[in-house]
């Protein structure tokens, strides 16, 4: 009789031996193929692979002054599989000036792969990074008594002036994150963590190279292998050139001791950054070595905010120098001639609805207006348009057609400024006015728009670039502080004219208004220069002291710098904005100041403003 029971047994075992089988071959497969792990360790014993790290590319401003170059630096590297229970601890700790405790957490922080992500016991970790020369020499004497560590000689990023600090960004061990990003990477390289370092990191930072050593069998190195056919050189970094103007950049730091704000100026015919100031600022240079990290942690608590970068990330009130846009729209769509005339009986008075002024002629037109700085002419404007249903149908329709002007002319998105960090600021749109007024508003309602108050807000770089554009008659190149890239060509974003919904006409009227303000309006501290300068002041409302502000350019007929000036809590355009920017346009076109100038710029560098916590 057949036995069933046996049967089924025997298909039971040939089955589990099969499975088994396929288990060892699946196994197999993965380490041999799938698996580096004894690839690695078999290349360990014969050969050890030395990462040559190119230089990083330096740094000069627009006339060729060096601003960031390199300077040697020696890391200690190693590998844990070579190291482990071969060398004297002790000995090594007291050459390298650190205690076992230090040593031990170290060794544990490089095997934890969640702080070193891709570690391997097989390739070269970072110990400790940048030597003192004097550690490194006696080290150095010493490195064959501790099998398994190496020196790796790189170069370290060094500041030639305390100065364009948010320009210039900073170097730092790569992060988690960046490893994780980028497999160009691993533990113990450095990457730009800020500015211009952080944004052409891959135009700086060159290719590593490879150096292939061969070891005997106790691990020396017996040379290199195969008389480095299969080396590779590094490859250095590109060299970059600013648009910055270093004079100009150390003056307008100067300018803004003791003040919270920025300038920006930039050259209207490419678009060029030739300053950009960030007030409170810092110095580079403490930025580099092992000091960084205790140095920015200082910097990130500092209540007045230093690592921030106004200039690009700062959103404020245009003020009155967004009038510019308002008179410039209003004639491009007809809702004025350069000849209306609206009337200011001390301010914009209209159903109940009062916006103050101050003392001039009137009724007066679109000139004067500007020259004066009428809030009341704009205001007028910006009613006539939003109110106008015969040609817009609608206070929507008039309401966004609004907005793409200001879009048009640089407001309400980044720019596009080849830094890291830009804000986009603020221009409402009717969808934003009707979900905050349940689609119940008129122009009365937004009027303070028209004077670049209320909901608008920009960056001090779109205020500059609104002076580039107008200086232009209609056109702007978007900002950027990289003038040139060794042997590339810039982004045809940074090459290409961006033109804005306003005529030329209009923009001929705006820049005789912004002159009339020099010869005798609101600018009228420009008048003595030599070069024609076209200006309007801003004096922006704040919940404390107003802000200070002023955006130019000149000469008026050919333009080389347009400038924008901010300083929080500063008062009238008058009082800082207009010095400060004729200071630096007289810097920048003739390439020094005058005796009475330097006097006067001393005294704004030592001129204070008073700050409570508020402003923090």
């Amino acid at each position: 009789m057949k036995d069933y029971n046996l049967e089924k047994r025997k298909y039971v075992i040939g089955g589990v031996a099969i499975a088994i089988v396929i288990i060892y071959i699946i196994r197999l497969f993965t380490l041999q193929i799938m698996s580096d792990d004894y690839k690695k360790n078999a290349d360990s014993n014969a050969f050890l692979k030395k990462i040559e790290y190119p230089s990083r590319g330096i740094i000069s401003d627009r006339n060729g002054k060096l601003l960031v170059y390199n300077q040697p630096a020696y890391d200690v590297m190693v590998v844990m599989k070579e190291a482990k229970g071969k060398i004297d601890t002790l000995s090594l700790c007291e050459t390298l000036g650190i205690s076992r405790e230090e040593f031990d957490k170290r060794m544990e922080t490089i095997k934890d792969r969640n702080k070193n992500p891709g570690y391997s016991p097989y390739t070269q970790q970072l110990f400790l990074s940048q030597l003192p020369a004097k550690t490194f020499s006696i080290l150095n004497e010493k490195i064959y008594r501790y099998p398994g560590f190496y020196v790796q000689r790189r170069s370290i990023r060094q500041y030639e002036h305390p100065y364009a600090a948010h320009v210039l960004g900073d170097v730092a061990e790569v992060s988690p994150a960046d490893i994780e990003e980028d497999d160009y990477y691993q533990p113990g390289d450095y990457i730009g963590k800020l500015g211009v370092e952080r944004h052409y990191e891959k135009q700086l930072r060159g290719e590593k190279g490879v150096q292939i050593l061969l070891r005997d069998a106790h691990g020396r190195i017996q040379g290199s292998y195969m008389n480095r056919q299969f080396d590779r050189r590094p490859v250095p970094g590109k060299n970059l050139t600013l648009g910055i103007d270093l004079k100009l950049q150390a003056l307008g730091e100067r300018l803004m001791e003791g003040k919270i704000g920025s300038i920006v100026a930039i050259e209207p015919s490419t678009g060029e950054v030739l300053c950009m100031v960030s007030s409170p600022t810092y110095d580079p240079r403490i930025m580099v070595g092992r000091e960084r990290s205790k140095n920015h942690r200082l910097l990130s608590k500092d209540a007045w905010k230093p690592l921030l970068n106004r200039s690009i990330m700062g959103r404020y009130p245009p003020g009155s120098t967004f009038k510019t846009t308002q008179g410039l729209t209003f004639l491009s769509e007809g809702i004025i001639s350069p000849s209306t005339p609206f009337g200011c009986s001390h301010g914009f008075y209209y159903k109940g609805l009062h916006v103050g002024c101050h003392g001039h002629a009137s009724p007066l037109s679109l000139v004067p207006a500007l020259s004066t700085s009428c809030n009341a002419f704009f205001c007028w404007g910006l009613y006539h348009m939003i109110g106008n249903r015969k040609k817009y149908g609608n206070v929507q329709n008039a309401m966004n057609t609004w907005r793409d002007y200001m879009v048009s002319m640089g407001f309400g998105y980044k720019l596009g400024i080849d830094l890291p960090g830009e804000k986009r600021g603020l221009i409402p749109n009717a969808e934003f006015y009707d979900n905050a007024y349940h689609g119940s508003w008129n122009g009365l309602t937004i009027i303070s728009i028209s004077i670049g108050q209320g909901e608008v807000d920009a960056t001090p770089l779109q205020i500059a670039n609104l002076g580039a554009t107008i200086a232009n008659r209609g056109y702007y190149y978007v900002p950027h502080v990289v003038r040139k890239i060794q042997g590339e060509s810039l982004d045809t974003l940074y090459t290409s004219r961006h033109y804005t919904k306003a005529t030329r006409s209009a923009y001929e009227y705006v820049v005789q208004g912004m002159r009339s303000s020099v010869l005798g309006g609101t600018c009228r501290g420009l008048a003595h220069y030599e070069f024609e300068a076209c200006g309007k002041t801003g004096t922006a409302q704040n919940r404390g002291h107003d802000h200070s502000v002023f955006m130019g350019f000149a000469p008026m007929n050919d333009p080389k710098i347009a400038i924008a000036v901010y300083v929080e809590n500063g008062g009238w355009g008058a009082d800082y904005g207009v010095p400060i920017g004729g200071l630096m346009m007289e810097q920048y076109i003739n390439g020094k100041l005058s005796e009475a100038s330097m006097k006067k710029a001393e005294e704004f560098q030592h001129r204070r403003i008073s700050y409570g916590s508020a402003n923090r």
